[in-house]
């Protein structure tokens, strides 16, 4: 094991920001650089406004004032921070492949290796390479086949290293962490390089909390856990749809069996649909690994989690659709938010997304207010999609900062993300500034059945008929 005095993140994103944020606040002894090629993403992470950071993390702000400048620094001087660390993470985008082989499902990953060569090429001295993004399995052996084919005769260790942050809570899941995964190779040296990462852990986690595995089962892990966790929100999803055709209610439901010990009762809660930058990513993954080894009934079993994903995203378009008597053209429909959940800024697979593109095929005029994402965020989601033009995705869809006034005269407002502000609008108001009759649709189950139709509103809720 040996002593860390540098550490070097490549990829300023989700991801990197934070992590590497609390590693300098926990080890004040460590200098810790995070670089990325993106100058405008760096310029954020150094902007003394630290509202403007570009990342919004509850607790995020607070401990990058604590720390920037002194042992945490932002920069796009890749290959210094390369040269002078002893461990660097790689913490860049895997992005679904969006053509050729495995398009659709398998993780591209021609940034890891462009972060692999990179490093081949400015290593001088024996470096620890610590896989920090979401990858396939097998990933860490293609690193280190690039590594010691092409590098200066140095040596690395590899090691896997999954993040299991939940956006909205990740510094509070990174200081009190239910476990870190590190796998490595089982020899003296991959031993002695999981020993060096775990020590940088130890400063603020209990030794029992950090894991140390063979690499595969490291890389394994992350999906399988994001696999889990994603099917138990399709599979109340599922339980949603017949609680609306029958008389249950689901919040009733998941109560119910949420008390078994057995099952618990987290992630059980039935909404518009899952999204985020790893659930859909890491199940497609895992599909195309199994399918990639001739598992198909492992692949389908999987596969099934999205469908039921998508299934929950156009069931609830379509309802709104139906409705309002079967046609929302020309029809104003407000969205409340567009994360694709609350204390996030992100909005990588949001249900809103894909809601809002089944309504403006309809011609519908979507305005959307969501209090963290930007204007151009949103209207960059709908172009992504490429379902119109960019000329139409701004005449249909308007953004505000209003989202009293945004009302006036709307058909019907859509609840897509359940931030807390929400439920504390003044609804009566609301429903008096709103074409009659006024409905709202609740995609997070977030307002009272009860109250809202007191106040006068057709109001639907998902999972109760």
């Amino acid at each position: 094991m040996r002593k860390v005095s540098k550490i070097c993140c490549i990829g300023a994103g989700y991801v990197g920001g934070p992590t590497m944020s609390v590693i300098a606040k926990q080890c004040p002894e460590i200098q810790v650089t995070v670089v990325d090629i993106n100058s405008e993403r760096i310029k954020k992470w150094n902007d003394s406004n630290l509202d403007n950071l570009p990342i919004y993390e509850p607790g995020l702000s607070e401990i990058v004032k604590a720390t920037r400048g002194k042992n945490l620094f932002f920069s796009t001087e890749v290959d210094k921070a390369i040269d002078e660390a002893e461990i660097i993470f790689i913490s860049v985008n895997t992005p679904t492949k969006t053509y050729g082989k495995g398009k659709g499902q398998a993780a591209d990953l021609k940034f890891i290796e462009l972060c692999a060569r990179n490093i081949a090429r400015v290593a001088k001295n024996d470096k620890i390479v610590v896989e920090k993004s979401t990858l396939p399995v097998r990933t860490a052996s293609a690193i280190k086949s690039i590594l010691e084919n092409t590098g200066n005769g140095v040596a690395f260790e590899i090691l896997s290293n999954p993040e299991f942050l939940a956006e909205g809570t990740a510094i509070e899941d990174l200081l009190n962490a239910d476990r870190v995964l590190i796998g490595g190779d089982e020899t003296p040296t991959g031993k002695a390089a999981k020993d060096t990462l775990s020590s940088i852990y130890e400063h603020w986690l209990p030794k029992d909390r950090i894991l140390q595995t063979n690499v595969w089962s490291s890389e394994l892990s992350k999906l399988v856990a994001n696999a889990f966790l994603a099917q138990r929100v399709s599979s109340i999803n599922s339980i949603s749809a017949l609680c609306e055709r029958t008389d249950a209610n689901v919040a009733e439901v998941s109560k119910a069996i949420g008390y078994d010990s057995r099952i618990g009762s987290k992630f059980l809660n039935s909404s518009v649909g899952f999204g985020g930058s790893c659930f859909q990513k890491d199940i497609l993954n895992l599909v195309y690994i199994a399918s990639s080894f001739g598992l198909q009934e492992v692949a389908d079993y999987w596969e099934q989690v999205i469908i039921m994903n998508d299934y929950q995203k156009r069931r609830f378009a379509e309802n709104i659709i139906s409705t309002l008597y079967n046609t929302v053209s020309g029809k104003k429909i407000v969205f409340y938010g567009w994360a694709f959940k609350k204390d996030t800024n992100d909005t990588r697979e949001s249900a809103a997304i894909y809601v809002a593109d089944a309504l403006l095929d309809e011609q519908a005029e979507v305005i959307v207010y969501d209090p963290k994402v930007s204007e151009k965020q949103i209207y960059a989601d709908l172009d992504y999609l490429n379902t119109r033009t960019p000329e139409e995705n701004r005449r249909l869809l308007k953004v505000t900062n209003k989202p009293i006034d945004a009302v006036e005269d709307a058909h019907a407002i859509g609840i897509l993300t359940e931030w807390d502000e929400f439920k504390s609008y003044d609804w009566p108001l609301i429903f008096k500034k709103m074409l009659k009759p006024a409905f709202v649709f609740d995609g997070r189950r977030l307002l009272d059945k009860d109250t809202m139709e007191n106040h006068g509103f057709n109001y639907y809720i998902i999972g109760q008929s």
